[in-house]
């Protein structure tokens, strides 16, 4: 979608102002953990496009509050198996052997739009160690949010997803469906009967450069509009315009708790004959 198209669907220009007076009315409120997911086409036009909407989240969250945003590299991966888009098998062996290491500091996000990016990089902004599945976070709760961050399951227990949850949070998704509601990840890994796979990334560890590998849940999003249907069938959900998208704001953790019960039961009618599937 060009500017010009963004332009000529949006009635009124969105401001940073307009968006903390959307946000508010939508329910974030002062002081809570926040993990937003967001599409800043999606918004409309905005006088100072992703500076404003990240203002804007900070202006009504406060200091008190707690911003978190995915910072995904999935770009850091075998290109072995790359698929959107995939490279000539010849070219494999020299992008591992020239591929940087990932840096939390420097490493770019793939695929989580201009706001996550932009907020990657702003001020006061910690970032969590994880060389695919990292998260980004803003306010009181940053350190706790970002810190520990386990390479084997990347979006598990010892996660930002997880502390989130811990944390009673809520998420936000702006302009965007439950397909990148990353959250339901986390009820992946507590849903027995998970596939699993081996990862590897670029990184540098105890001084050395080197792919290393890690084992993880084969993570998948196709089941997450379906569960989002269920989600708001029994669970509030708010939704509301913020400038000109469709938002939703959840509390995360009873949303984990139903994505756990749906996929467990989805398992259970796959595999029949697994243990506790009875």
């Amino acid at each position: 979608m060009t500017e010009a198209d963004i332009i000529a669907r949006t009635p009124a220009p969105r401001t940073r102002a307009s968006l903390a007076r959307d946000l508010h009315l939508l329910g974030v409120e002062p002081g809570i953990v926040l993990l937003v997911h967001s599409s800043l086409s999606a918004v409309g036009w905005v006088n100072g496009g992703p500076v404003a909407v990240i203002q804007a989240l900070q202006d009504v969250l406060t200091p008190e509050g707690t911003l978190v945003m995915p910072a995904h590299s999935g770009g850091l991966s075998d290109p072995a198996e790359w698929q959107n888009p995939p490279v000539p098998p010849a070219w494999v062996e020299e992008i591992r052997a020239t591929m940087p290491a990932y840096d939390l500091r420097y490493t770019p996000t793939r695929g989580m739009g201009v706001i996550a990016e932009l907020f990657r990089t702003w001020p006061d902004v910690l970032r969590s160690s994880h060389p695919l599945s990292s998260y980004c976070a803003w306010g009181q709760h940053a350190r706790q949010v970002t810190g520990g961050h386990a390479l084997v399951n990347s979006m598990g227990e010892q996660s930002p997803l997880a502390r989130v949850y811990d944390l009673d949070g809520w998420v936000l998704l702006l302009g965007v469906g439950y397909d990148s509601n990353s959250s339901f990840h986390l009820a992946q890994y507590r849903a027995p009967g998970a596939p699993r796979k081996q990862e590897m990334s670029p990184m540098i560890r105890h001084g050395k450069q080197g792919w290393f590998p890690f084992d993880d849940v084969d993570l998948d999003a196709d089941p997450f509009p379906a569960i989002g249907e269920a989600m708001e069938q029994a669970l509030p959900v708010t939704i509301a315009p913020v400038g000109s998208a469709t938002a939703r704001l959840f509390r995360q953790r009873p949303a984990v708790d139903l994505a756990t019960r749906w996929l467990s039961e989805h398992h259970r009618r796959a595999n029949p004959q697994a243990p506790g599937a009875q």
